[in-house]
């Protein structure tokens, strides 16, 4: 292993440390926190050869741009952006050996997608709360990497045994997500909640609903049509999973991020399916999403075919490395 720096030479609007975020901590009041994009940052630590949950970058807006002291492994992945290497044009979505050097520049189209991800080969240097190095801006970490930081990497990498092959570099199975132009489709399990306001899963099935700027990481708040209960009963305040659809007093409705408070008492309609979770972590302010209800089988079916495209990815990056000389035994098997 050896010590390499990341001189930061360019950011995004907001540009911290992520990983999946915490575990075992929501029974203590803490929520897991962690990726907006699970997928994105789980792919993009799978293609240098990290575990999926290793600690990596992320980026909501902006140019983030990096310099090595000495050649790394990293991959970009994330909403659709503009990657360069000393300017010349690069491939998101893959393995890219970045020389030492050289700067690795990232733009994003907002218009996509908000957030872009940048794994490198080894372990980030960085501070770490509950065991995550994911940020919790409400507890005092903020995690935010500014313009000319450094930082500091311990990474086996040491370049490929025989000479790559013609860019691209690699011919991977990536599970590359769509990022339509459109209305963003999110499939939702009806919760019991639903029997409290008549005629609401109709609503919802039919309409559009946009992400307005009041969203942040805590849900996004939708403008678009919604029902009330026709009773002033109130509602004993109860746990809310990642992605429940919340309808409170205002006239919006709620997608609950990674972030939320663990307990409400409004009603909840719906969750978002887990293996549509990754996408609304990529909507911005003017998405327009629609809701499509789907039974716990369904979604249930789609989540395991999502995992076994991410699981053939790490078997292939594997066997890759292996082709090349990397010596895959010395990559982190751990956060």
């Amino acid at each position: 292993m050896r010590t390499v720096a990341l001189d930061v030479t360019g950011t995004g609007w907001i540009t911290t440390f992520q990983d999946l975020g915490r575990s075992g901590t929501e029974q203590r009041g803490v929520p897991t926190g962690g990726a907006a994009d699970q997928h994105s940052a789980a792919v993009a630590n799978l293609l240098v050869g990290n575990p999926r949950g290793a600690t990596l970058i992320e980026n909501l807006g902006g140019e983030p741009a990096l310099v090595p002291d000495t050649d790394v492994l990293l991959a970009v992945t994330g909403a659709p952006a503009r990657v360069t290497v000393g300017g010349a044009p690069a491939a998101s979505w893959t393995p890219l050996v970045v020389p030492a050097g050289q700067e690795v520049r990232v733009r994003g189209d907002m218009s996509r997608g908000m957030r872009t991800y940048l794994a490198v080969n080894g372990t980030l240097s960085t501070e770490r709360l509950l065991g995550s190095a994911a940020p919790d801006p409400r507890m005092g970490f903020g995690q935010r990497i500014a313009p000319g930081s450094r930082v500091l990497l311990e990474t086996a990498f040491r370049g490929f045994g025989s000479r790559p092959f013609e860019a691209p570099l690699f011919r991977l199975p990536v599970p590359v997500p769509r990022f339509d132009d459109g209305p963003w489709t999110v499939d939702v399990v009806a919760t019991h909640g639903i029997r409290s306001i008549p005629g609401i899963r109709e609503l919802i099935e039919e309409s559009a609903y946009v992400v307005t700027p009041r969203s942040d990481h805590v849900g996004l708040r939708l403008d678009g049509p919604v029902r009330h209960p026709d009773t002033d009963t109130e509602i004993v305040s109860h746990g809310v999973p990642i992605g429940a659809l919340q309808i409170p007093h205002a006239d919006e409705l709620i997608v609950l991020g990674r972030y939320r408070s663990l307990t409400a008492g409004y009603p909840i309609v719906g969750v978002a399916s887990r293996a549509s979770l990754s996408l609304l972590g990529q909507a911005g302010p003017g998405r327009e999403l629609r809701f499509r209800w789907v039974d716990r089988e369904t979604s249930v079916r789609r989540l395991a075919r999502h995992e076994s495209e991410v699981r053939a990815l790490a078997h292939a990056v594997a066997g890759a490395f292996d082709a090349l000389g990397f010596d895959v035994a010395a990559l982190p098997t751990s956060n």
